[in-house]
């Protein structure tokens, strides 16, 4: 479908005179997101020279997207900011709610039931609002945004982690929280610390069963998952040429998984293909017309390490298939490897599911070349030993891939076709047998391994790869087998050796669908009524936050010592929580109720002030209603993973006065900051360890703020003794005032 056409026009007309300013103010040649970025910056902002890594710049985006399950906050803060429309283009899109059970025809007319309320009051504030809404089953938002929003050059914000999915259309698509879309939403500029580069330069070609999803698993091993923070990595070279439209997606949503802003792919004839190919021809001829400003300056390829803040090499034609995990996406073996991999955490080589899907791996590209493997097996007389689970990305995807005869082949296979949804990629799966938690492994092509993430299971060894990869582990059984060197048995008792498909982009006999899902906004809004039931456990009006009193905090008690990998999963749990992410209260019972506890190892059981153990969220609440609130303290890393500002939302409802850290992730800093809280850390990270149970705290120097002043804290401990830390902070001048007024949505509605 073809959207918004006359807003890319308008601004592929601005593109070539603000590349030729920023080529003046930077004196030299551009990478592509410079070039990007430089597009979008406020007017004004195109002349000046900003310190990657340091200096905060303002843009204005095209577009912002949001899944249902962040949409909900971002719109009630949105439905309080008084304006009669959104400012820019918008979509919401529903699928995160929707629970993988017994398969698409029994789930999704639960799911429809189940979040009425929910879909009700979304579709509502979208019709209302003018902006563009996806009923649930159309698909997963980023695979929705790929064939319908997404254009070479272009800036998008979405309130989801993998908006960044869109970098493989060449857009620099960035994953915020939803105060972050809010401001985009009202017409102001959005804020982003200017990000520094990294250059991917991939030679060679893919071959055997290595895919574009080993690239990026290859690529997480390397940068690790905080080796991107607040850097746009940027592919470049004859092997990302050579490389499909989504399979660029592919590696650009993952590049969630290493703390990146965004990745992405300078414009190509694959992309020129893919826009055509969805119905967006004449997205290609205005995206040919400036061609040139679409990708890195000759320059740039040819000396790489001028602009680049770090270049990393990679030769596509020694690329091997992978497994990564478990636990944590960026622990990457290759399959010839696996037995070193399963020694760390006892990981049985035994898989008990597969699984394909997920904003990341659930394309028309995806489905086909695993259908090849499939087809090759069930001639060859070799069946699954395993389930192996499918969840299409959109509506468009699953009637083209039936009308070919994909889904009967999967059927054919034993396979379960799921909702075109999220599903158990986001913990909405309902596994039976999970509720016992027994030691397994499973594969999948999803993005997160997390602890509990997929089934709810903290037993679970979830390994991440390729949709081949999955189906070569629903063949085989085994993580140790190596589809490139090993052999299978079949029904006959024959040796089988399994060979790579063919490369297949696009449906060779184009897309169709019935019913996209999509339904157009109100012509005329105004009329539209947005009512939320008082009594729902589902939605909840949103209070202000109290603004800031003026003053030093004093005798605020630890509420945790978060020990090791402390996500936005550990700090507020998506799967059966997502239905209540509309609901600040009801959500706010599962705060940090899965962070580490580092005295005594366990999750939810924290020691009070008064020596009894409590849950999390009961005593940040007993210490919010005493008048004295808490402070948590974390590790490294801290809020990896998920765009959702509920980790920071919680956190202010329950009365936490400041989260102290080692590092932050880039993403969920600014929910903090953007909640009216302070994110600060550690200016010597040793000094966690002075953190001490029963513990109480000042931190003094607030009311001596100034960009890059530090903070004290004053550490008081159970046995009367002090210690002190030096605190470091990021905020700027206008995030210091978000904090002042309690929010940056108070600011907003200050400034009316």
């Amino acid at each position: 479908m073809l959207f918004n056409l006359d807003m890319i026009k308008a601004r592929y007309s601005q593109v070539p005179a603000r590349v030729t300013a920023a080529r003046k103010a930077l004196n030299r040649p551009l990478t592509l997101a410079e070039k990007i970025l430089y597009s979008h910056l406020i007017d004004g902002g195109e002349s000046k020279v900003y310190a990657r890594g340091k200096d905060f710049a303002e843009f204005n985006p095209d577009r912002v997207a949001m899944q249902d399950a962040t949409a909900q906050m971002a719109l009630l803060q949105f439905t309080t900011a008084g304006k009669a429309k959104v400012a820019l283009p918008s979509s919401v899109h529903c699928d995160h709610l929707i629970t993988a059970k017994d398969g698409k025809e029994a789930d999704l007319p639960h799911a429809l039931d189940e979040n009425k309320e929910v879909y009700g009051f979304l579709s509502s504030v979208a019709a209302k609002y003018g902006i563009d809404y996806w009923k649930p089953g159309a698909g997963i938002i980023h695979q929705v945004v790929l064939e319908n929003y997404a254009f070479p050059g272009g800036m998008m914000i979405g309130t989801d982690s993998h908006t960044v999915n869109a970098g493989g259309l060449g857009m620099v698509a960035i994953g915020v929280g939803g105060a972050d879309a809010v401001d985009a939403m009202v017409g102001l500029p959005w804020e982003l610390k200017y990000p520094k580069l990294i250059g991917i330069h991939l030679t060679g070609k893919l071959s055997g069963f290595a895919s574009a999803k080993d690239i990026i698993l290859k690529v997480a091993g390397i940068l690790t998952v905080k080796g991107g923070t607040n850097a746009i990595i940027e592919y470049f070279g004859e092997g990302a040429r050579s490389l499909s439209a989504t399979g660029k997606a592919t590696i650009a949503n993952m590049g969630a998984e290493v703390g990146a802003t965004c990745s992405t792919f300078a414009y190509d004839d694959s992309m020129e293909r893919y826009l055509r190919a969805t119905g967006r021809e004449l997205v290609a001829e205005e995206a040919n017309k400036i061609k040139e400003h679409l990708k890195a300056d000759p320059e740039v390829e040819a000396d790489p390490s001028k602009y680049f803040d770090r270049v990393v090499e990679i030769d596509l034609s020694t690329l091997k298939p992978y497994y990564n995990g478990p636990f944590s996406p960026d622990r990457a073996y290759a399959v010839s490897n696996m037995q070193e991999s399963l020694q760390e955490f006892s990981s049985t080589d035994k898989v008990s599911a597969a699984l394909i899907g997920s904003c990341t791996n659930s394309s028309y590209e995806d489905l086909s070349q695993a259908t090849f493997l499939i087809k090759q097996a069930l001639d060859k007389g070799l069946s699954p030993k395993i389930p192996l689970i499918i969840n299409p990305g959109s509506e468009q995807v699953y009637y083209t891939a039936e009308r070919d005869g994909f889904i009967d082949l999967f059927k054919q296979f034993g396979a379960t076709i799921m909702t075109n949804a999220c599903g158990p990629c986001i913990g909405m799966w309902a596994r039976l047998g999970a509720e016992k938690k027994e030691k397994n492994s499973i594969v999948h092509s999803f993005n997160r391994n997390f602890a509990k993430r997929a089934d709810g299971n903290p037993n679970t060894h979830a390994f991440v790869a390729s949709p081949l990869m999955a189906v070569v582990a629903a063949l085989s059984g085994s993580l140790l087998f190596d589809p490139e060197k090993d052999f299978l048995t079949n029904d006959k008792g024959e040796q089988v050796k399994l060979t790579p498909p063919a490369k297949e982009e696009l449906p060779p006999n184009g897309f169709a669908v019935k019913d996209p899902g999509y339904v157009a906004p109100a012509e005329d809004g105004s009329k539209i009524q947005i009512a939320i039931d008082p009594s729902s456990k589902r939605l909840q009006l949103l209070k202000p936050f109290a603004a800031w009193d003026g003053k030093d905090i004093q005798g605020a008690n630890l509420l945790i010592k978060a020990k090791g990998k402390c996500t936005t999963d550990h700090i507020s749990m998506a799967g059966p929580w997502l239905k209540f992410r509309g609901h600040l209260e009801n959500i706010s019972n599962n705060m940090l109720i899965g962070a580490v506890n580092a005295f005594n190892g366990q999750t939810n059981q924290v020691k009070g002030n008064d020596g009894r153990f409590y849950e999390v969220p009961a005593l940040a609440r007993k210490y919010r209603d005493d008048g004295t609130g808490s402070i948590v303290v974390g590790d490294e890393n801290y809020g990896e993973g998920s765009s959702r500002e509920h980790a920071a939302m919680e956190p202010r409802f329950l009365g936490v006065k400041a989260v102290i850290v080692k590092s932050f992730a880039r993403i969920h800093e600014t929910n903090l900051k953007k909640q009216g809280m302070l994110a600060l850390t550690f200016a010597i990270p040793a000094d966690y360890e002075k953190i001490q149970e029963g513990d109480f705290f000042d931190i003094t120097g607030l009311t001596r703020f100034a960009p890059g002043s530090h903070f004290t804290l004053v550490i008081h401990h159970a046995d009367g003794t002090k210690d002190t830390a030096d605190l470091c902070q990021t905020y700027n001048a206008q995030q210091w005032e978000w904090f002042k007024a309690g929010s940056a949505l108070n600011k907003i509605r200050s400034i009316k």
